[in-house]
């Protein structure tokens, strides 16, 4: 039982956080690019949010790839990196309880958020 369960994780985790072989997506993959600027005084609460979102948003169906990122030069910036089988699957994330929860929560945290989808073309 545990073999299997192990066996299932690794698949899932493959599937989830990797493109497929060369490289190419699914044809109606949707990639999201997020950036956040945190107000003064808040880029600790703001990594803080967005670590919580990690973990449950990888379990999704449909996610391929969710991946956090910290500017190292300037001023405090975030990235989320986000890949989804389809644009349906990232609506289907916007309703789930734990990102309504950094919804309700973001506005206290950020100055700015810019966020664009994007696809994949070579």
């Amino acid at each position: 039982m545990a073999k299997k369960k192990a066996r299932r994780a690794s698949s899932r985790s493959k599937r989830r956080n990797s493109s497929p072989k060369g490289g190419k997506l699914p044809k109606d993959a949707a990639t999201l690019l997020v950036i956040l600027r945190p107000r003064e005084g808040q880029d600790i609460f703001l990594e803080a949010e967005l670590r919580a979102l990690i973990s449950p948003t990888r379990k999704e169906d449909g996610c391929l790839r969710y991946d956090l990122y910290r500017s190292t030069e300037g001023p405090a910036a975030y990235l989320l990196y986000e890949i989804w089988q389809s644009r349906e699957h990232h609506a289907a994330h916007t309703k789930t309880d734990h990102f309504l929860r950094w919804n309700a929560r973001k506005d206290s945290l950020l100055t700015a958020r810019d966020a664009a989808f994007w696809k994949q073309i070579a």
